[in-house]
């Protein structure tokens, strides 16, 4: 290969590297078609965007979208944007479909809103076609005790005014299942919510439920009614239960002290009879130091003899006498 053709295929790497890099830093295409738009914008701001680290088309790709939708944004607005976190795109279609639906909508308020992490396009359909939040079933008890099932559909609006600060979908969910347990509750009967039952919805939607949140309740439908357990009678049969077993503890309670007092007694008479035991061993000692001193004599010892004698025969006795009256007339 001669050194021509080698120094030719040279210059054309070398142009080739210079076309890219010339094209990367200056993107003409795209100057071109804004300029064709109606953009007015220099090849000198698309150069510094990427000085900025801003990709060019992110920004004038929409700022077509906004010029021929007639909404006057600034290059400066959307580029401020997209440096702090924000989705010029979507931003700009927001704007768009607002204009369209003739709902007032600021640029500003709409790059908030797309800060603050909700979908400001969503919003914006959702202000224009309204959306129905279905809300799980909630148990609720009438006063008669029976269980009330209720789920019911709310449609919303998006509020764009409140977006910004304004409680999602949870707390809308949260406040319509209280209003449901609310009004099951003051309720006399169970049959008069199965009768009635848009007079949840009714009571419901009259308390203002959707204040502080991003949404405007338009309806409250209930969906299904349903009876549920009989909540009254149940907590009456565990209250019963309990109060049995109170009870039980109660008299098991005074059995123990009953047992324990006649253990108590026994041990007493135990005691009584030791301490007779006691006393009747010391009558020989003293009858013994009566003789000692001769504070009675022998004959009046042998008299208290014989009276002794004399008792436990009458005793035995008297004890062969029932025994054999008993045996005669088993009935007596």
């Amino acid at each position: 290969m001669d050194a021509g053709l080698i120094s030719t295929l040279l210059i054309g790497a070398v142009i080739l590297i210079a076309l890219s890099v010339f094209f990367s830093f200056f993107p003409v295409m795209l100057w071109i078609s804004a300029i064709a738009s109606g953009v007015r914008i220099s090849i000198i701001t698309l150069v510094a965007m990427r000085l900025r680290r801003v990709t060019p088309s992110r920004i004038v790709n929409p700022m077509i979208k906004a010029t021929k939708a007639g909404l006057g944004l600034s290059i400066n607005q959307l580029e401020s944007h997209f440096l702090a976190g924000g989705n010029v795109d979507r931003v700009v279609n927001a704007l768009i479909a607002a204009q369209r639906a003739n709902i007032h909508l600021e640029f500003e308020r709409a790059a908030a809103i797309d800060l603050a992490g909700r979908d400001v396009l969503q919003a914006v359909q959702m202000s224009v076609n309204p959306r129905v939040i279905e809300t799980p079933i909630v148990a609720a008890v009438a006063k008669d005790g029976i269980e009330v099932k209720v789920r019911a559909r709310v449609t919303v609006r998006a509020n764009i005014e409140r977006l910004v600060g304004g409680a999602g979908e949870e707390t809308i969910i949260a406040r319509v299942g209280e209003g449901i347990v609310t009004t099951v509750g003051s309720s006399n009967s169970h049959k008069d919510v199965l009768e009635n039952p848009d007079r949840i919805s009714r009571t419901v939607l009259g308390k203002g439920l959707d204040a502080g949140t991003a949404f405007e309740i338009l309806s409250i439908d209930i969906a299904d009614v349903d009876v549920g357990k009989n909540i009254g009678a149940h907590l009456q049969t565990e209250q019963a239960e309990a109060d049995k077993r109170i009870a039980q503890a109660k008299a098991e309670e005074r059995r123990a002290m009953a047992v324990a007092e006649e253990q108590e007694m026994k041990a007493r008479v135990i005691e009584m009879r030791a301490r007779v035991v006691e006393s009747e061993s010391q009558v020989p000692l003293a009858m013994a130091e009566a003789l000692r001193t001769g504070k009675i004599g022998v004959m009046d010892y042998m008299n208290l003899k014989n009276i002794e004698a004399d008792t436990h025969m009458r005793g035995s006795l008297g004890k062969m006498s029932d025994n054999g009256r008993d045996n005669n007339n088993p009935e007596s």
